[in-house]
């Protein structure tokens, strides 16, 4: 895989990282709905053309408000979006303990203000994109297949009966159907190796 297909994956993971982590803001949604999408792998390209849809309506108070509910709540919210519940049903559970063991050995540290645990979906996202940025696309393999391939699916599925999903039913779209193109390409292609899927999405840099 080139170094221009390398860029842009690093550059969806941020921006599923930015919309796990907080609602768009209006520059968002604006560059969110005029993405230039090209015909490829079918469920991707779909997914692509939801978001984009779907971004082209939303408005940003509205989506305060749906980010709220899903992720937030009053005492949780309608989506978990931590590793640890959906592997060992709890949070701060035992794979959050091999996520920060591998964040170690990489040498990664959790920055002061940060007050998640290091299992969430945002974190998770940022470190392969920063893996991937880095050249470093064994480690990136290895901590997607130990960290987010286990439960990615569990966690759209949350969306399919959230009752204040909207908007974000487009982007657990965009996550599975990305994943799942990460997914086949570190399992198919041997560790250290360069083969890859080809994923067109132009003029994604945020």
């Amino acid at each position: 895989m080139n170094n221009e297909q390398n860029q842009l994956r690093r550059d969806i993971y941020l921006l599923l990282s930015t919309l796990c982590r907080q609602a768009p803001d209006r520059d968002l949604l604006q560059f969110l709905t005029h993405i230039e999408i090209e015909q490829g792998i079918p469920e991707l390209t779909l997914a692509w053309q939801q978001l984009a849809q779907t971004a082209s309506i939303a408005s940003v108070s509205d989506l305060e408000d749906e980010y709220q509910d899903l992720f937030i709540g009053v005492g949780k919210g309608e989506v978990i979006p931590f590793g640890s519940w959906h592997q060992a049903g709890s949070l701060m559970d035992q794979p959050l303990a091999k996520v920060r063991h591998d964040l170690k050995r990489l040498g990664f540290e959790r920055e002061d203000n940060v007050k998640e645990p290091e299992d969430h979906i945002s974190a998770l996202c940022d470190v392969v994109a920063m893996l991937i940025d880095q050249g470093d696309e064994l480690d990136a393999q290895q901590f997607f297949n130990a960290h987010l391939s286990p439960w990615y699916r569990d966690f759209c599925r949350q969306f399919d009966t959230a009752p204040s999903a909207n908007f974000y039913l487009a982007v657990a779209r965009l996550i599975q159907a990305f994943f799942d193109v990460e997914q086949v390409k570190y399992v198919q292609a041997p560790e250290g190796s360069r083969g890859g899927v080809k994923i067109d999405v132009k003029n994604i840099t945020i």
